[in-house]
């Protein structure tokens, strides 16, 4: 049984069986309840291809994340997906990787879908820059559908983000650090994302403010956020003298956590550590880590929220940007 035979033993058009399985209000009664009355007694589950015809929409919603082996990418996955399925709509994940060419196949593949709106988790989607040409894939697709960014700033028509405010979080964290007699503050990083610049402009200008150089050997960058490789590679560095880290990420932060105490430090009398995301690996650690909520489930939220006013039509109600502000978690690894 499908939309067309359903369509036939109601003396409809297909185009109003879909109307009805939709909730359009473009139906009358009478031929609602025809159609819902022979759907009852055929047992007929509409599937979201049927929805799709003669309203223009599936009730689809793509999703791309550069992978889903990531705590935080699979986190927002499912905020995503537990939301919109509450709404009605399902959803089309694709894992597109961090190559450019990449993610615009993975854009074009889930446009060919047909899905009514795209959503990118993750500030690798903003490239280096809000308007930069790694980033006019995305305002291509917002040609077709609207584009939904979450924590990442890409500007263009029909394009919406929602964003952590990283910079002022990472700021007040090395303020506080300073504050605190902190003298050399290690940023370590894994990234030149979106995300990772604005924390490290949030870096530098704490020390700025507090007239303290900015020094290019007190920012690490390493080449992945591996536990034990953080820990080994700065137990190479051993020239490298710092009294605190501020790190992009909590796997990087237990990193820096293993090598002070391989090295026998006292956390955080010898050293403070600061994570972020406030994952699970901030709570499994020990002592466990201060870190920065980035408040990823209010993301999500906003960002669903708002891609069902525009589908809606009620886009002049939904701001091209929308800011949360991050929040700090106050563990063993700092004395704030």
């Amino acid at each position: 049984m499908n939309i067309y035979d359903i369509a036939r033993m109601a003396g409809v058009s297909i185009a109003t069986v879909s109307r009805v399985v939709n909730g359009s209000d473009k139906v009358s009664e009478k031929t609602k309840q025809r159609v819902l009355s022979v759907i009852e007694e055929a047992g007929y589950t509409p599937n979201v291809f049927a929805q799709g015809l003669g309203l223009n929409t599936m009730h689809t919603v793509g999703i791309m994340v550069p992978r889903i082996d990531d705590m935080y990418m699979a986190a927002a996955v499912s905020y995503l997906e537990q939301n919109l399925h509450r709404n009605g709509y399902e959803c089309i994940l694709s894992c597109s990787g961090f190559e450019l060419e990449r993610k615009q196949s993975h854009a074009s593949m889930l446009l060919s879908k047909r899905i009514d709106a795209l959503i990118l988790v993750g500030s690798t989607y903003a490239g280096n820059g809000a308007s930069s040409q790694q980033t006019d894939y995305i305002r291509a697709a917002a040609r077709e559908v609207p584009v939904f960014v979450i924590n990442g700033l890409v500007e263009g028509e029909n394009v919406y983000a929602s964003i952590s405010d990283d910079r002022k979080a990472t700021f007040a964290v090395t303020k506080s650090l300073i504050e605190r007699g902190r003298k050399r503050i290690l940023f370590l990083t894994d990234s030149q994302s979106y995300s990772a610049q604005q924390k490290m402009r949030g870096y530098e200008q704490a020390l700025t403010e507090a007239g303290y150089p900015v020094l290019g050997e007190l920012k690490l960058r390493v080449a992945r956020s591996r536990i034990h490789y953080v820990r080994d590679l700065l137990l190479e560095y051993k020239a490298l003298q710092y009294d605190s880290v501020v790190a992009t990420e909590d796997t990087l932060a237990a990193g820096a956590l293993k090598y002070a105490l391989a090295k026998g430090m006292q956390v955080p009398g010898d050293i403070s550590i600061v994570g972020y995301n406030n994952s699970v690996v901030a709570v499994a650690a020990e002592p466990e880590l201060t870190s920065v909520d980035g408040r990823l489930e209010e993301l999500c939220n906003n960002t669903c929220e708002h891609l069902l006013k525009v589908l809606k039509g009620e886009k002049d109600a939904v701001p091209a940007v929308d800011v949360v502000s991050a929040m700090l978690v106050k563990r063993c690894t700092t004395d704030f």
